[in-house]
């Protein structure tokens, strides 16, 4: 909380007073202006949060769509339907998991990869299209500091072999979004990727899969507001589009992505091979869910 606080004195208060009458924003996970379509695993919290969006903002262009993002055939069809019906200015990739036991998907999918990385793909290649139909698009995908720590590891993306460590796991997740949008950033000129860690928040995913750490540490925690901040102002601020795309956020400035010495950097040719496995497993999913 205290970053948040230091870094946000020099914030200007006019980036997020913007005016989004006529722009669609659709948001992973949710639960908790323009038209907003929230894309959330739990209906009951949907909503409920929903209802309280509505309330406090008297947005009523609030809409629900309710979506494992861990399975891909489900993500594919909820994609080819919201492009015939929508509309989408930005995406904000902010579904995630951190699942602390090895688990399996219906679909033979480690958790944490179908969720963080292949759903996180899936999603926002699907709707590329859509975005590029607009003026001044978005992609916005919440990582974490973690994966300052992880070099890319294209050779067990399930975490198949050894013994499993769901940090590690969500840590190398997070990794291969930051490449995601370093790669998507080069491939797509006219759409703006970012890439953020909110710092560490008092939200209900730390409380549920770091109960340890969030005891330790949750008098210091930002708020849910402020954690959520950064996210906003890519979403909204012209400010933020004048820097390059594929660039990784922390407060509202782009920060770096590896750690000095620490020898995370991944050559090239890994960086290509983790869109192409990634591709190879998107279209086996889009087969099968049209038949």
């Amino acid at each position: 909380r205290s970053g948040y606080e230091s870094a946000s004195k020099c914030f200007g208060p006019a980036d997020v007073e913007v005016d989004v009458a006529g722009k669609s924003f659709l948001v992973t996970e949710a639960n908790s202006g323009g038209t907003v379509h929230m894309v959330c695993r739990n209906k009951e919290r949907a909503e409920e949060a929903k209802g309280e969006i509505m309330t406090e903002t008297g947005n009523q262009s609030i809409f629900l769509h309710i979506l494992d993002i861990f399975n891909p055939k489900e993500i594919w069809n909820f994609a080819e339907k919201f492009k015939n019906e929508h509309k989408l200015n930005v995406l904000i990739n902010n579904a995630g998991c951190m699942v602390n036991q090895r688990e399996f998907t219906e679909d033979g999918l480690e958790k944490n990869f179908a969720t963080n990385t292949l759903g996180t793909y899936i999603l926002t290649t699907a709707l590329l299209p859509l975005l590029e139909k607009e003026a001044d698009p978005r992609v916005i995908t919440v990582s974490s500091g973690g994966m300052l720590v992880q070099k890319l590891n294209i050779s067990d993306l399930q975490s198949v072999n050894g013994t499993f460590d769901g940090t590690t796991v969500y840590a190398q997740n997070k990794r291969q979004q930051v490449v995601l949008t370093e790669q998507w950033a080069k491939a797509h000129r006219n759409i703006h990727f970012s890439v953020m860690h909110p710092g560490w928040a008092d939200a209900t995913a730390v409380r549920s899969s770091m109960p340890d750490f969030y005891q330790k540490m949750k008098n210091t925690l930002r708020t849910e507001a402020q954690g959520a901040d950064t996210v906003v102002w890519l979403a909204v601020s012209s400010e933020a589009t004048k820097l390059p795309s594929g660039l990784f956020f922390q407060d509202r400035q782009p920060v770096a992505t590896h750690l000095p010495l620490a020898r995370t950097y991944s050559p090239p040719e890994d960086e290509e091979k983790l869109m192409q496995v990634l591709e190879e497993f998107s279209q086996k999913f889009k087969s099968t869910s049209s038949g």
